[in-house]
């Protein structure tokens, strides 16, 4: 069900690597935002002052500007202080945006500015495990070797490259990221016991490709097992339920952009309209 935004005061938070990343998009969003809604723009150095920024929001609505890192940073915040049920958020994607564009969220500064002003409240489903981590859109294990956010190099004059060097410098110790592993194995059968709602789907005897989880509707996450595969194809497991166990030796897994573990074990419960955020009123 969505609800309308009703704050016309606007906190916009402005991620230090959208800032290196597309300065261009960020002046635009900021023009489009200011120009509809009465706003405090803060431009945090780092999560620290990003997360003060955001508990000192008072009133006003938060806005993220930031790719999907910084989206899942301030849903994470607001869920470990308890505050998430009550503070709609909407967000600006600057940087790589594949989860919140598959959320809903439009593609372009412009357009994502616009939807902030106009658009409504719409309460999603979240994935929150036993180590209170979240999980906004998808969770896979595990997990799939993806490039790193990094923000592409901007042009420099020819013979002067040590300015190269000091964007992509500033790039690296600005940029939030997760705690680096020292290498992340390729994807290959894992034995996994994969429990939904406390039945066993699949157990340690039967080896796996994949497993993946995503919130689903109404309080329930949708699982895919992949059986490992012996000449023909084998056919995917499928099952829903409110809360999903996985048990194995040391596994990895991705939570939407980031890459956690080695864990042996790890449940996701499903919590049903847990979050808002702001979406197009047709979308």
């Amino acid at each position: 069900m969505a609800t309308f935004a009703t704050s016309d005061q606007l906190l916009v938070i402005i991620d230090p690597a959208a800032r290196l990343a597309d300065g261009e998009s960020v002046r635009i969003a900021k023009d489009v935002l200011s120009a509809g809604a009465t706003t405090k723009v803060c431009l945090p150095d780092g999560p620290e002052e990003f997360a003060r920024a955001l508990g000192r929001r008072g009133s006003r609505r938060p806005v993220v500007v930031g790719d999907d890192r910084a989206l899942v940073r301030a849903v994470t915040l607001l869920h470990r202080h308890r505050e998430l049920a009550g503070c709609g958020l909407s967000v600006v994607p600057v940087g790589g945006a594949a989860l919140a564009e598959s959320l809903g969220v439009p593609a372009g500064a412009v357009a994502a500015a616009r939807a902030v002003l106009d658009g409504a409240e719409r309460r999603l489903d979240l994935l929150v495990d036993d180590s209170d981590g979240v999980v906004l859109g998808a969770l896979g294990i595990p997990p799939a070797p993806v490039r790193g956010a990094i923000a592409e190099p901007v042009s420099v004059p020819a013979g002067r490259p040590w300015l190269r060097t000091t964007y992509r410098s500033l790039v690296r110790t600005l940029a939030p990221r997760p705690t680096r592993l020292p290498a992340v194995p390729a994807p290959g059968p894992s034995r996994l016991r994969v429990e939904i709602d406390g039945e066993t789907l699949v157990d340690l005897d039967q080896p796996v490709e994949a497993v993946s989880v995503t919130p689903g509707s109404r309080g329930v996450a949708e699982v895919e097992v992949r059986p490992l595969s012996v000449g023909a194809e084998a056919t995917p497991l499928r099952a829903s339920g409110h809360s999903v166990t996985v048990v194995g030796a040391d596994f990895r897994y991705r939570a939407d952009a980031l890459v956690s573990g080695p864990v042996r074990r790890r449940t996701w419960t499903v919590r049903e309209a847990a979050w808002a955020l702001t979406l197009p009123v047709h979308a």
